[in-house]
């Protein structure tokens, strides 16, 4: 019997015992560890070989295993992230097709229908060739992570020759996704901050140079609507708080501005980077204020070779089982997805489950929808892991 003949049977109760383990664990980032634990466990039980890379962050070892045919062959990689969002923890859930519960949407629902297929593929014996990767790990969650578990994992070889990572995002195949950058300015003046009527003449003021800040900063946002894609948009800079002061007629010491930048493939975090840096110190020499800017990474940008075989896969095997062609479009977000192309050049797509509630406490997705994505992922890995197979 040939992989492709083989019957490939996800299971609803064991996809839902694995959610449910997962979502019992409060585990938000930086401290996703009881989350990689109770995988790892899982895993372990299931009779896999667990690997538990530290990746630099060992208060929250990464969990990689293996699934191996007998021939050589592609690997395909299931990647998840098991942190999440610091907010109260709602536990898990069901009610009739919906799970609920911290992470049932972002992303340990759409990680558990990963390990159901690794699992649906075992049981079936239909990796004979290749094998599956599979990959979860904590800090993936701006701004309380960097990402810089999951690129230690790929710098050190974890990786396959393509990934799927299961974030909720159903339609569109993202193709080209914008990087980002989270900016953080501290303006600040000598001396104590003191009644408007009796501040220093000539004294700098902190408001107005972060006035003229915010005032440079979009600027260079409309210069930047030069650089346009078609489905992902534009290049930006925004700015989202200005602080200052503790009373309405106080002159204070330090204004605080927080904002973000995002880039097209083909700019640079480096590049961003400079403008930021140049036009903070700029404003110091103006204004006579000392600045203190942080500039963070925290995805790269993103576009898919759509010529590859692996995308050709994923679009007729997803057309199979839904019955219609996925549209192609932008990845709305950053996630890992970015990491992979920019750190290993490989395609990495993202497809999860019909979910909702993303960073609130009211996550929620469908259960039917992690039982079609585990059964994709597993089709998908029996064609990609084929040698030459075509989809």
């Amino acid at each position: 019997m040939s992989p492709s003949s083989k019957p490939i049977r996800v299971d609803r109760r064991r996809l839902l015992e694995i959610a449910h383990r997962l979502m019992a664990e409060y585990s938000p980032t930086g401290l996703a560890r009881p989350a990689l634990d109770a995988l790892a466990q899982f895993l372990a039980e299931e009779g896999f070989d667990v690997e538990r890379p530290e990746a630099g962050h060992p208060s929250a070892p990464a969990v990689a295993v293996r699934l191996s045919g007998s021939g050589s062959g592609p690997t395909l990689q299931f990647n998840g992230h098991l942190d999440t969002v610091h907010l109260p923890f709602v536990p898990p859930r069901v009610a009739e097709d919906r799970l609920t519960g911290t992470g049932a949407s972002d992303m340990k629902g759409g990680t558990a229908a990963a390990v159901e297929a690794l699992l649906a593929l075992r049981d079936a014996g239909a990796v004979e060739t290749g094998a599956i990767l599979l990959t979860a790990h904590d800090l993936h969650e701006a701004p309380w992570g960097d990402g810089r578990q999951l690129d230690t994992l790929i710098r050190t070889g974890y990786v396959g020759d393509a990934v799927l990572l299961p974030e909720p995002l159903r339609d569109p195949l993202p193709v080209v996704g914008r990087g980002q950058a989270c900016w953080r300015l501290q303006i600040e003046r000598a001396g104590l901050p003191v009644h408007e009527v009796m501040r220093p003449p000539h004294e700098p003021n902190v408001i107005e140079a972060g006035a003229e800040f915010v005032r440079r900063w979009l600027e260079l946002d409309r210069s930047l609507s030069a650089c346009s894609d078609p489905l992902a948009g534009r290049s930006t800079a925004f700015v989202g708080r200005f602080h200052a002061g503790e009373i309405y007629n106080g002159f204070p010491k330090a204004a605080e501005l927080e904002g973000t930048r995002r880039w097209l493939p083909g700019g640079t975090f480096a590049e961003a980077l400079e403008e930021f840096q140049s036009m903070i110190d700029r404003l110091s020499d103006d204004f006579g204020v000392a600045c203190e800017g942080n500039f963070r990474l925290v995805r790269d940008a993103f576009r898919l070779d759509e010529d590859h075989r692996f995308v050709s896969i994923f679009r007729g095997i997803h057309q199979e089982i839904s019955g219609r062609p996925i549209e192609r479009g932008a990845k709305p977000f950053v996630d890992d997805g970015n990491s992979f192309w920019a750190l290993a050049g490989i395609p990495a797509i993202t497809h999860g489950p019909i979910a909702g509630g993303q960073h609130t406490v009211s996550e929620w997705c469908s259960i039917d929808d992690l039982e079609r994505v585990a059964t994709l992922y597993a089709r998908v890995a029996v064609s990609f892991c084929t040698p030459d197979r075509a989809s």
